[in-house]
Formats: C-alpha cells, structure tokens, sequence
C-alpha cells in the first residue's frame, strides 16, 4: 500500500488496511486492561447511573422547544 493518508486510500486499500490491523491484534491477543467481570462492570455502571430529577424535560421535548424558538 503506497498511500500515506487515509484519504488518499482506495476503498480496497482501506479495507485492506483495517483488516490488517484487526488481524494482527487478533493474532497477538489483547490483554484485557480491567481484572473486573463484565457483570461487575455492568454492576458500577448502574450504580453511578446519572438519573435527572422528576418534571425534568426529555431530550425530545428539549429539542421540540429548541425548535420551535
């Protein structure tokens, strides 16, 4: 592969780039960087949860009143 941007790449160039790459971290493992499970992970998440308070406006009511000013 001769080009040094991404955006100079074929559409084959890249995805035989991408592919490369996935491979070779396939092949050498990737160590997880956490000792916790997934279900402790999963556990935390819920725990430290942000949840607004009651009469708080959803998303899209936020949107809804964004766009109609």
């Amino acid at each position: 592969m001769s080009a040094q941007r991404v955006g100079d790449m074929t559409l084959n160039e890249l995805k035989e780039f991408v592919e490369e790459i996935v491979e070779r971290r396939t092949q050498r493992g990737v160590k997880p960087k956490s000792k916790r499970s997934v279900k402790e992970i999963n556990d935390s998440i819920r725990q430290h949860r942000w949840t607004p308070p009651e009469g708080t406006p959803s998303t899209l009511e936020l949107l809804r009143e964004d766009r109609d000013r």
